[in-house]
């Protein structure tokens, strides 16, 4: 049986880092991806037992999940906006605090709550350079609009998402003042803005002036974000697999099916049953400078499974389902447990564990 271990140890310790960078700001916990491939649930239970109450989810079943397993007075932000008459009835239903990114999805969440008078809740999205959905900053009379218009939608906030390229990026310090222009703007209409947060994981860990009334962790919980070297986090996340063989291979033999490599010396191999289409060596796209593909190179070269407690190196490349593992120094059998790290995200076929 293969398992996805999930070391709770671990996520506690990079919450109180999460924690002390927020600085009092509300912490929303990004489950989006089912809770990063840890599980929406348990992890949601994890962070709730840990005082964080405030959740956001990019899916309507995401949502549904959380209030199905309890979670019926915790806050859900719905990080995506929609105009399907179907998914917005499932998001009032849910009590879930929607996403408002256009004068067309303010009014159709609008006219749902009108039809049963009854008042939704939403944040604002405003777009400052990710493209992906909300108000332009251009079009400032829009965002006012949705101010103005919308009689049955309560707007409890609003938000943008910064580019997490390095630190001390200048175009997120960019997006930031863009941010703090249509905050000033509605401000000078009369209205308040609510709660009002710009920053993900990256800009939580690495950009003081982006942690608002609000932050939004996801990725940093598993400390699966773009790192650097004294972010503190811990990497979450390991896999655990009987060996499916153990046995001897002959000088000479060819190992691998893509790009096969040929044996140098006798070699006791064990097969590691899971691949790449389990998310073995799948790993989430970074930056693609030349440095930074020279530095994963390095550490695809360098990747090591742990049987009985000692590091083999893995022989040729990652199968599509099975891998092979040099225990020529190591006292084995087929059945002895490996680890490995996996990220959650891209695990297939494993059995979810927190321990």
């Amino acid at each position: 049986m293969r398992t996805l271990v999930i070391e709770k140890a671990a996520v506690k310790h990079n919450l109180s880092i999460i924690k002390e960078k927020a600085a009092g700001a509300v912490i929303y916990g990004v489950l989006t991806g089912d809770g990063g491939g840890a599980g929406a649930v348990p992890m949601a239970r994890l962070l709730r037992a840990e005082g964080i109450g405030r959740f956001a989810v990019y899916d309507v079943k995401e949502a549904k999940k959380l209030r199905d397993a309890g979670f019926e007075d915790e806050e859900i932000l719905m990080l995506r906006s929609t105009t399907d008459r179907e998914e917005l009835e499932q998001l009032v239903d849910l009590n879930v605090v929607c996403t408002i990114s256009s004068v067309d999805t303010g009014l159709a969440l609008n006219a749902l709550a009108e039809n049963r008078s009854t008042v939704a809740c939403a944040h604002i999205q405003v777009d400052t350079g990710m493209g992906f959905g909300g108000f332009l900053v251009s079009e400032p009379e829009k965002i006012l609009l949705a101010y103005r218009s919308l009689p049955n939608v309560a707007l409890e906030g609003i938000y943008t998402q910064l580019h997490g390229m390095k630190v001390g990026d200048p175009e997120a310090v960019r997006q930031l003042e863009q941010f703090h222009t249509v905050l000033d703007t509605i401000h000078a209409a009369g209205f308040e803005t609510g709660t009002v947060h710009a920053a993900g994981s990256f800009a939580l860990l690495h950009n003081d002036s982006a942690r608002l009334d609000g932050v939004r962790a996801g990725s940093a919980i598993l400390g699966r974000c773009r790192r650097t070297r004294d972010d503190r986090l811990k990497t979450v996340g390991y896999g655990e697999v009987p060996l499916a063989e153990v046995r001897w291979l002959p000088k000479g033999h060819s190992v691998g099916m893509d790009k096969p490599i040929v044996l140098k010396k006798p070699t006791r191999v064990a097969v590691l049953p899971v691949g790449y289409q389990n998310g073995l060596g799948v790993i989430r796209p970074r930056e693609t400078t030349f440095w930074a593909l020279l530095a994963r190179w390095r550490q695809m070269k360098k990747r090591a499974v742990r049987v009985c407690g000692q590091k083999v190196r893995v022989i040729g490349p990652i199968g599509a389902t099975e891998t092979l593992l040099n225990v020529t120094n190591l006292k084995c059998s087929a059945g002895e447990l490996a680890t490995f790290d996996i990220d959650p995200l891209f695990a297939q076929g494993f059995v979810r564990e927190f321990r």
